[in-house]
Parts: C-alpha cells; sequence; structure tokens
C-alpha cells in the first residue's frame, strides 16, 4: 500500500543530487500529511502542499503524480517478488498469499507502521480516496499476479480471482485496521480477512 518512512536511509556516499531529491521527496511528504490531517484531504491542493514545501508546482509533479500518491502508495515489483517468494510454490496460492502476509509485516520498522497508519486513516476518512483505493488495489494485484506467475506465462482466470479477491479483503482489513486507530493487531485482521474469502471458495465447493 512505499521518499516516505519506507525509503532506504540515505548514507553518506550517495551522490548530493540524490540527497537533494531525497530530502525534497521527504519534505513534501510530512508537509503535505501534516495538512492533510490539520485540514482534510479534500481541502488541500497541490498549490498548498508545494508552497508549504518550499517548491514549485512542476517540482512536486516531478516527486509525486497527484496528492493521493502522497497516501496512496504502491510496492514496488521487486518487492512483491521477494515476498511471494518466501512461500512454498507447490502451495495453493490462496495459501501463499495468507502466510506471505504476516511476513511482510514484520519487515515494517515501528516508523514505517505509524506512517502507514497515519496514510490509512486519512484515506479511511476521505470518502474519494476510499473509492481511490480500488484502482490501487488492482495495480497490487497486478504486480502479485506478475510475481505469481511463471516467466513467459500468465496466470489461470481461476488464479486472477484469487488473486483479486485477497486484494480486496486486504484493503477492507486496512480500513478497519485504521478506523480501530491502530488499536486492533493488523496481521490478525487481514488473516481474518483472507480466511473469509478463503472460506467463501470453501463453501462454493
Amino acid at each position: 500500500m512505499a521518499g516516505t518512512a519506507e525509503d532506504p536511509p540515505v548514507t553518506e556516499t550517495q551522490d548530493p543530487r540524490n540527497r537533494r531529491w531525497e530530502n525534497t521527496h521527504q519534505r513534501i511528504y510530512e508537509v503535505a500529511l501534516k495538512l492533510f490531517e490539520d485540514q482534510g484531504f479534500e481541502q488541500v491542493s497541490v498549490g498548498q502542499i508545494a508552497s508549504a514545501a518550499g517548491v514549485t508546482g512542476p517540482t512536486f509533479y516531478a516527486h509525486y503524480p497527484s496528492k493521493e500518491h502522497i497516501v496512496m502508495q504502491l510496492p514496488t515489483a521487486q518487492e512483491m517478488q521477494l515476498l511471494i517468494a518466501t512461500q512454498p510454490a507447490d502451495q495453493p496460492l490462496a495459501q501463499r498469499l495468507r502466510n506471505a502476509a504476516p511476513m511482510w509485516f514484520a519487515l515494517w520498522s515501528p516508523e514505517y507502521r505509524e506512517a502507514l497508519l497515519t496514510r490509512w486513516r486519512i484515506i479511511a476518512t476521505t470518502p474519494s480516496l476510499r473509492t481511490r483505493a480500488a484502482d490501487f488495489e488492482r495495480q497490487t494485484a497486478g504486480l502479485v499476479a506478475q510475481a505469481t506467475s511463471e516467466p513467459g506465462s500468465t496466470l489461470s482466470a481461476a488464479d486472477q480471482i484469487v488473486i483479486n479477491a485477497h486484494l480486496a479483503a486486504f484493503t477492507t482489513a486496512m480500513l478497519d485496521w485504521a478506523e480501530s486507530n491502530g488499536t486492533k493487531d493488523l496481521a490478525t485482521v487481514v488473516d481474518a480477512a483472507f480466511a473469509a474469502v478463503q472460506g467463501m471458495g470453501a463453501t462454493g465447493n
């Protein structure tokens, strides 16, 4: 759901231009989240974010395609491939997805988890973002499909349905977690959502 808390730390060996880019990216992110929390997502414009971050409009768009992308961030294809690779390929796809989730959560630092909770709280309280979350969900499902398919092949329609259903369940679980302000255990909420999806499949059989 990745210039934010999920980016690797900037090291002294990086090119100064890269450090400046990372610093600007992070500054835009932090300023935008503060504005969203204080004023509401819909009430904040890209111009306001750029001005508060001390950058121009074009500089903002060089870092983020839209203000929605500050809040809703996609994992990378590499992240999905590495995560899926932790699961035995001979397991049913649904079980691989269910088992991979807690392994992913275990990789999160406290700072990343808090940043993610902040973003999902904003999504949960903004109707337009809840709707847009479905678009990001479908894009993430595409990354998972790539990670679970053999090179040069495509997944079956049944497997694509399994992935889409689990990503929809994941989004619902994340919203539930955010609406609890993080008081619910995320791994438990997500596992229950995945179990419900798998239970529906068993019922269909």
